[in-house]
């Protein structure tokens, strides 16, 4: 197996331990070195996930929760939270909000945007897969781009639905696939054409990342974590990146994954692969300042 498909068929808890030789199948049971793992890599990037990646998802995230039906008052749990694109709209929306992620550092970093805001919003550091919460503690449950990664996605789905209250509402928000993720496929060619032997992005099976890319597999995955009335909405996003610098800042910061996909790259290569990314803005651009960039999300919504 080529070192790129090794590192890309990784995700969420296991994103990098076929690296290391290590078994990442998700019927696999996590062990406790693997979720260390997992924190140690989520922590690396934090910083930079809270000044890049962050921003950029939040208007998603509202959209998102006005789909699940956010108010003033209702008590909502974000789940693998990061640093709070979905925590934080949704406190400025009223809610109540209990924000949880297994790395410290995307707590920590939620918790000072929280209070640059004036917000309050609860922060707990934990594993999305055994939630330490109260059965029927909360009004809506949800994740953006958070449990989509997890090895065992139904646990983490019927952790959600068991801490939900009958009748509320547990949501993810989730990428569509791979080839109408733009800026996945503008980063794989400028690693192609600047790294000899990188083959881009395996797709039999799909990274962890894209195992609910099909609307059909989310909304079967919300029915078997026992939820009801479930739909599933596909809507486009648009990202705006003003340089090869900016994309690449971006896409590092993005997931352990992509930081260790350039962890090996010489100097000369990364500044290829940041070149190649700078031509191909410039092209969609038209050299008019920054491109723009579509992904395909599906938001998944089902009632407890």
């Amino acid at each position: 197996m080529a070192k790129n498909e090794s590192f890309l068929r990784c995700g969420g808890v296991a994103v990098f331990l076929a690296s290391m030789g290590m078994n990442t199948h998700k019927e696999d049971t996590v062990t406790t070195r693997e979720l260390e793992q997992t924190q140690e890599a989520w922590e690396a990037i934090a910083e930079g996930y809270d000044e890049f990646v962050t921003p950029t998802h939040m208007s998603l995230g509202s959209e998102a929760l006005t789909r699940a039906g956010i108010a003033p008052g209702v008590r909502f749990l974000d789940v693998a939270a990061g640093s709070g694109a979905l925590s934080l709209p949704a406190a400025r929306l009223g809610a109540l909000v209990t924000a949880t992620d297994i790395a410290p550092a995307m707590i920590e970093r939620l918790a000072e945007r929280a209070r640059r805001e004036g917000l309050e919003v609860e922060t707990r550091v934990m594993d999305g897969h055994a939630l330490e919460l109260d059965d029927d503690r909360f009004d809506i449950a949800g994740s953006q781009y958070g449990v989509m990664l997890f090895p065992d996605l139904p646990r983490a789905l019927r952790e959600m639905k068991r801490v939900t209250r009958p009748g509320g509402r547990v949501f993810l928000v989730v990428y569509g696939p791979p080839t109408q993720v733009e800026f996945l496929g503008f980063f794989m060619a400028a690693m192609q054409a600047t790294v000899p032997g990188f083959t881009g992005l395996p797709l039999d099976p799909p990274p962890l990342a894209f195992q609910v890319a099909d609307p059909e597999l989310l909304r079967q995955a919300l029915v078997d974590a026992g939820l009801k009335d479930v739909h599933v909405d596909t809507v486009t996003q648009e990202m705006e990146f003003r340089s090869g610098r900016h994309m690449w800042d971006w896409i590092v910061n993005s997931n352990p994954l992509a930081t260790m996909l350039v962890a090996d790259l010489t100097n000369a290569q990364g500044d290829g692969v940041r070149d190649a990314l700078d031509r191909m803005l410039r092209e969609r651009s038209g050299g008019r300042g920054a491109a723009v960039l579509t992904d395909l999300n599906h938001i998944g919504v089902g009632t407890a």
